[in-house]
């Protein structure tokens, strides 16, 4: 490809609505172009790079046995309406009607597709077990699309999907995918690490994302220092500080007046905040039925030094909506905020107690009159839950719940594929059923497998740049090569001597990005740091006297000579290295025992 030639141009001015490097270089590398929020134009540049890593995931999933198949994008709704994901889903799905009323949704993802697929075509044991996969657009409402390719509207997926006639074919299935995910990954050059992640809308058993640590990502997920515990903060567990053992004291009222927050209780009366209980009112309804729908009213208490963790509350309700509710919904009921106590509203309210308030005695609460506390609140004396749970949120510097020892740390995250265990979620409400060798019908288990192609992208980018530019691992890059001629138009050697290098280097297989511009070096030289094309080959009149073509990979801080005869021969070793890098070490490591 000659640069003369390519559709776009590189930016000089930083992007004002880049919100992060990858963003913002992606935009100025003339990768991508922004058409709305959550919407973007893949340029040839960047094209090039997507289709590389759809490659990657193609040869990825065939070779863990995995079939493509293509589904459509637009579903009936009614499909949704049968799994209840209309309503779990609601506040992400694009809807619509055709010209004769019918209703449709753009799929955000295809549960409900491939399961009426494989009903179809199913009939025995004899065609288990399968795992079929696409490569495929999809739709969500994203409230708050960010980050560029980061989180879209409109993004590119593979999403594959297994069927087992058991569990135990389940974890094969499922531990193919997951080894699969780790050689992508490491192919396409993003680091990750896997980690427990709550399921979700997609439903099952349990699940794992993958996800890549950065500053700019828009999950948390908590790591452990000593051993490989890792989850989502979502699904993450903690040992909580232990109260200390003490008989129940008599209750014993304290004025507090002004005092609504634990801190300023926790100083007004010199107690430790998880000597404290916290109360948090919401309203839960049927996922997807609504604002308007009617909701049960919820008094959430947990200890003073911890937050609420919604999806875990939510999980514990059976996975319902929550609201909090207002100051003025609070008063409706009676109840004061800042001084509540779930002591006595035992059959006004459904109360959920965090698992850690049965061992926690003589806490100090709310007296449910304003301006006064209690010491001394103890469960199943004092009041008990309909729900005791883990519900709280981890944090920074909390104990390690699987070994014991270590502390958890928080770090930021962008999360880059999701495998999940479904079972029977889907198959059982849409009827799916086999013959096994005994004649008797089985209901298979599934397993469903997401990478966003996109995020492999941008995280790419993240994962490999500097104050210059992208550096594109080889295996993704646009192009192997970039070749700069300098004085191209002016000097007629220098131009039939990259002409010709192009032209012996496309010959060879290499992919040329040559830059035939008669501009300056120094315009050249900053766009090609800018891009990050993984090699660098500069033609120029001294490198042609002296029969050398230099040679420079992007992330080496000073070129190498080679000489012209042997130019192409050292780009195709340059880059064979390179790709080997890339190999997942465990494969590396084998191969050199």
């Amino acid at each position: 490809m000659r640069m003369s030639r390519l559709f776009g141009h590189t930016l000089r001015e930083t992007p004002a609505d880049a919100e992060t490097p990858g963003h913002l270089l992606l935009l100025r590398a003339g990768c991508i172009d922004q058409l709305m929020a959550g919407g973007y134009t893949y340029m040839p540049l960047g094209l090039r790079v997507r289709r590389k890593v759809e490659q990657i995931v193609r040869e990825e999933m065939d070779a863990a046995g995995a079939q493509e198949v293509l589904m459509p994008a637009l579903h009936p709704r009614e499909l949704w309406e049968r799994s209840g994901r209309d309503r779990s889903m609601d506040d992400v799905l694009f809807r619509l009607l055709d010209r004769r009323e019918r209703a449709l949704v753009l799929g955000p993802t295809h549960e409900e597709v491939i399961t009426t697929l494989f009903a179809q075509h199913a009939r025995s044991y004899r065609d288990l077990p399968a795992t079929l996969y696409q490569i495929q657009t999809k739709f969500r409402d994203e409230a708050r699309p960010r980050g560029g390719l980061q989180r879209l509207r409109e993004f590119t997926m593979k999403d594959a999907y297994s069927f087992d006639l058991d569990e135990a074919g389940l974890d094969v299935s499922y531990a193919a995918m997951f080894r699969a995910y780790q050689r992508i990954f490491a192919r396409c050059g993003v680091p990750t690490i896997a980690v427990e992640a709550d399921s979700g809308a997609i439903g099952g058993k349990g699940s794992q994302e993958f996800v890549f640590l950065t500053a700019v990502g828009e999950d948390t997920v908590v790591v452990c220092d000593l051993c490989d515990y890792a989850a989502n903060t979502e699904k993450a567990e903690f040992v909580r500080r232990p109260a200390p053992p003490e008989a129940p004291l008599p209750l014993e009222e304290v004025m507090t007046p002004g005092v609504t927050s634990i801190e300023g209780l926790s100083k007004l009366l010199g107690v430790p905040s998880e000597r404290t209980a916290k109360a948090v009112f919401y309203s839960a309804r049927e996922r997807g039925a609504g604002e308007r729908a009617p909701g049960e009213l919820l008094f959430v208490v947990v200890r003073g030094e911890l937050q609420v963790n919604e999806v875990k509350l939510s999980n514990a309700l059976g996975g319902r909506d929550l609201a909090p509710l207002s100051d003025a919904e609070l008063a409706a009921l009676g109840i004061v905020g800042g001084y509540a106590s779930p002591a006595g509203f035992a059959g006004r309210l459904k109360i959920v107690a965090d698992s850690s308030l049965p061992d926690s005695p003589n806490l100090v609460a709310g007296a449910n009159r304003e301006g006064v506390h209690v010491r001394n609140l103890n469960f199943g004396r004092d009041w008990s839950a309909d729900i005791v749970a883990d519900i709280a949120l981890a944090s920074e510097g909390d104990r390690c719940a699987r070994c014991g020892q270590g502390t958890l740390g928080l770090r930021r995250a962008i999360e880059m594929g999701h495998v999940f265990r479904l079972g029977v979620t889907y198959s059982e409400p849409f009827g799916v059923a086999v013959l096994d060798r005994d004649g008797k019908r089985r209901v298979p288990v599934m397993g469903c497998y997401g990478i966003g192609v996109d995020r492999i992208v941008t995280a790419a980018v993240e994962a490999h740049h500097d104050e210059r530019g992208i550096r594109w691992p080889a295996s993704v890059a646009p192009f192997d090569v970039q070749l700069v001629a300098l004085g191209i138009g002016r000097d007629a050697e220098v131009s039939a001597d990259a002409e010709a290098l192009y032209a012996e280097a496309t010959a060879a297989g290499l992919a040329v990005l040559f830059d035939d511009r008669e501009e300056s070096p120094g315009v050249k030289f900053n766009d090609a740091e800018l891009i990050g094309v993984p090699l660098r080959a500069t033609v120029s009149a001294r490198n042609r006297k002296a029969g050398v073509v230099e040679l420079q990979p992007r992330d080496a801080a000073a070129s190498q000579p080679a000489p012209r005869a042997e130019a192409v021969a050292r780009l195709f070793a340059l880059r064979a290295a390179a790709l080997d890098a890339l190999r997942p070490t465990a494969e590396r490591a084998a191969e050199g025992a």
